[in-house]
């Protein structure tokens, strides 16, 4: 008998819909959607969801919701992260959104949202035998997981996301020479552990989930003529392409950058510190090659479901 799944990521800059049909361990993606919801913006660093995002949450879940009913899921898991994860008023957002939409949220912890990135991306792609760094840049976490396609070997989710950084550094734009020195001064700060842990695993692989590295692979794809497919599991981009795309990143205001061909509005703000953070990776440690995942925390979840 089948059964039709719906989860919903709660993301800090994005949420997303996917809608799964499960038969026999076998499963079937059949609807995928995301929304630009921001629900971090404005009060993340401060720990409050606004009530403008608020709106913004419960307008994209009547969505959601309304698709959830035409494709006659049976069973919804909506989880929440970092911006819900860390905000005073979570208990109230969360209360609302049961309130308005009918959907329960479950606001999960850096830890197990490390663990649903893994298997998403693990459900994907091959990670080989030797070992690789997993990143995945939300909007108000990072999640650092060193593994193989056998086992995690270390994880931390550290609250330095893009939306936290951008509002605390990105100031004016483009951004400042003394704001990227800032930046990286936060990143030697925040990442001692991680220092620690790729001198221990050595990983030789940068994999970035979803994201960011979506948006850098469709530019790459879009300066080297090579078809970009979003929806497959994995694709293309390279250290030598991530760096030069980093230089035009740093030198153009946010104009400049929407007008890149394979930017998309959503990511055109918060891109930036992102792609510092990856810069940081790239040149303080030493990896091969990066390699980009599409998958990442839903599909994670889908995963342990199925089995």
């Amino acid at each position: 008998m089948s059964e039709r799944i719906g989860i919903i990521d709660l993301g800090t800059n994005t949420f997303h819909l996917l809608l799964a049909e499960i038969q026999g361990g076998n499963m079937k993606i059949i609807h995928r959607d995301r929304q630009a919801v921001r629900i971090g913006m404005g009060g993340i660093n401060q720990r409050i969801i606004q009530e403008e995002a608020i709106d913004r949450a419960l307008q994209c879940l009547r969505l959601f919701q309304k698709t959830i009913v035409q494709k006659k899921v049976n069973r919804v898991l909506a989880l929440a992260t970092s911006a819900l994860r860390s905000a005073n008023n979570a208990e109230e957002v969360i209360g609302k959104i049961k309130k308005e939409t009918g959907i329960e949220v479950t606001i999960i912890s850096g830890e197990q949202e490390a663990q649903y990135i893994y298997l998403g991306i693990r459900s994907g792609m091959d990670l080989g035998a030797e070992k690789s760094l997993i990143v995945d840049i939300g909007g108000g976490s990072v999640e650092f997981i060193i593994c193989n396609r056998e086992e995690i070997c270390w994880k931390q989710s550290i609250d330095m996301g893009a939306q936290r950084l951008l509002e605390r550094y990105h100031k004016h734009d483009p951004i400042l020479a003394e704001e990227i020195e800032q930046l990286t001064t936060h990143y030697q700060q925040a990442l001692i552990s991680l220092h620690v842990a790729i001198g221990k695993h050595q990983p030789i692989t940068l994999v970035g989930s979803s994201g960011t590295f979506d948006t850098l692979s469709e530019i790459y794809c879009e300066q080297s003529g090579i078809p970009f497919h979003g929806e497959k599991p994995e694709n293309p981009l390279t250290v030598k392409a991530f760096l030069k795309i980093h230089h035009e990143l740093m030198i153009k205001n946010r104009a400049e950058r929407l007008a890149i061909p394979g930017m998309i509005e959503m990511r055109v703000d918060m891109i930036v510190v992102a792609s510092c953070l990856i810069h940081y990776l790239v040149t303080h440690f030493t990896f091969r090659k990066i390699r980009v995942s599409s998958y990442s925390l839903k599909e994670g979840v889908l995963s342990s479901l199925a089995k």
